[in-house]
């Protein structure tokens, strides 16, 4: 029996292979420039991080002393206007209270904790929010995140803005070797640690929510750099 191997299609790719790497060879000078874009926008949107947490001797006693007030908590919510959708629970904890008495461990109790995430979408009702679930014994808030609903379109003005500043960079750079840019061959995108969402520490405590919380958004700023290759003329 005869056997036939068929070499056709790797030397196709062979051929296509080099013809992609002579279309990539370029002749004559070329510039390399970074640009950056930078876009803010004020947070149209906000997250709390809430926690509940109870201590007792028996361990149901803790459990259900946290049931308790989460519930209240998140009944305060809904009665403010947040959707249940928007409330999320992160957390639940429970764990053995107990000190070391010459080299011994000695049992105190039970610590048990519930903690929830919870959208805002009215930012200005914030502050509000933020000093109803302390009313209903809340034990800390611990954080308070602003971020933006369209932040997509905000990174991708950002990195238009970034690319813009390169080709404006490299026609400088060209027209100060007394040349001009040809074309540009290639534009990568740098890595850019995603924008924080900001962080503003509430730590509130029952006895201060009869007080009103100020909260203020400020802006969040979003960031893109690019790096652009072109050939000179």
């Amino acid at each position: 029996m005869t056997h036939r191997v068929r070499f056709i299609p790797l030397l196709a790719a062979i051929f296509l292979s080099v013809g992609h790497l002579q279309a990539q060879a370029v002749d004559g000078p070329t510039v390399a420039v970074s640009g950056e874009g930078v876009v803010t926008a004020v947070p149209d949107r906000a997250s709390i991080a809430v926690t509940v947490e109870s201590r007792a001797v028996a361990q149901r006693d803790a459990q259900r002393k946290t049931a308790d007030v989460m519930k209240a908590v998140q009944d305060r919510v809904r009665a403010l206007g947040v959707p249940a959708e928007a409330v999320r629970t992160t957390g639940v904890n429970l764990f053995i209270d107990a000190d070391f008495v010459n080299g011994r461990r000695v049992t105190k109790g039970y610590v048990s904790s519930n903690a929830v995430d919870i959208r805002i979408d009215a930012i200005d009702r914030v502050g509000e929010i933020v000093d109803g679930v302390v009313a209903a014994g809340a034990t800390a808030v611990s954080e308070i995140r602003f971020e933006v609903k369209n932040r997509p379109a905000l990174e991708r003005e950002a990195l238009k803005l970034a690319v813009q500043d390169a080709r404006g960079r490299a026609d400088a750079m060209a027209a100060g070797a007394g040349r001009m840019i040809d074309r540009v061959l290639r534009i990568e995108e740098q890595g850019v640690p995603a924008p924080m969402p900001m962080p503003v520490r509430a730590m509130a405590m029952r006895e201060a929510a009869a007080a009103d919380t100020p909260v203020s958004a400020g802006q969040l700023e979003f960031r893109a750099r690019v790096n652009l290759t072109a050939t000179l003329k």
